[in-house]
């Protein structure tokens, strides 16, 4: 757990992230191993790591409001007595005195050797989120690749990933880094699926511009 001016934030492996300060927001929620209740839920694309029916029921509530990109909706219209709200890229919505920007989402050369397509494809409308909450914002990029949409986003914390094949490298994410400015750094999807603590640490060794924390798993 790591507590930015008062947001706590905790990594439970993969890209799944709690934000917490008077209400708790879930990123991206996948094999939880320990008991939480989340306030706002937000999905950022459709692959069964980040759209997990699972872990989705394991922490949702009569009063959770779940916010997922588009792609995502019809899955989800099977969860009942939740409160579903769709995202595109580049929009922005208010909720609970939240502020949750959806910023694109894509792949530029990672490519899927069965399809010769990327694994996450910009046409799919595929999104990260900017989170703003009591005027810290944080950046959780989802699944990307290095894009201009990124550049010069200025968030206070990044949440980004490391492992490479479906996603940045440590190099590429740390020139990430130095485009989108922000302040705290954080590795993410590694350990689970792809990637290793190795990466998070050669990402932290290759960042010059701010300070890296690695978080450990809760």
């Amino acid at each position: 757990m790591f507590d930015y001016g008062g947001i706590q934030i905790k990594w439970y492996g993969h890209d799944t992230f709690t934000i917490k300060n008077n209400i708790t927001i879930c990123i991206d929620p996948y094999k939880l191993t320990k008991p939480l209740s989340a306030d706002i839920i937000l999905i950022s694309h459709n692959h069964f790591d980040h759209l997990s029916e699972d872990d989705l029921s394991k922490i949702t509530n009569q009063n959770t409001i779940i916010v997922a990109s588009n792609e995502c909706i019809s899955k989800l219209s099977k969860i009942k007595n939740k409160k579903i709200i769709s995202i595109l890229p580049n929009e922005e919505k208010t909720i609970n005195n939240v502020k949750i920007k959806a910023v694109p989402a894509y792949n530029i050369d990672k490519i899927n050797p069965d399809t010769k397509k990327p694994f996450h494809p910009k046409e799919d409308g595929k999104v990260g989120f900017i989170v703003t909450i009591n005027g810290t914002s944080v950046y959780h990029t989802g699944d990307s690749d290095l894009i201009p949409e990124m550049t010069d986003l200025k968030p206070d914390i990044l949440l980004v990933p490391v492992s490479g094949i479906y996603v940045m490298t440590p190099s590429e994410a740390a020139n990430a880094v130095a485009k989108i400015k922000p302040k705290l750094a954080i590795p993410m999807h590694y350990g689970t699926i792809v990637g290793s603590e190795k990466d998070a640490k050669e990402f932290k060794r290759l960042v010059k511009s701010c300070e890296v924390q690695i978080l450990t798993k809760e």
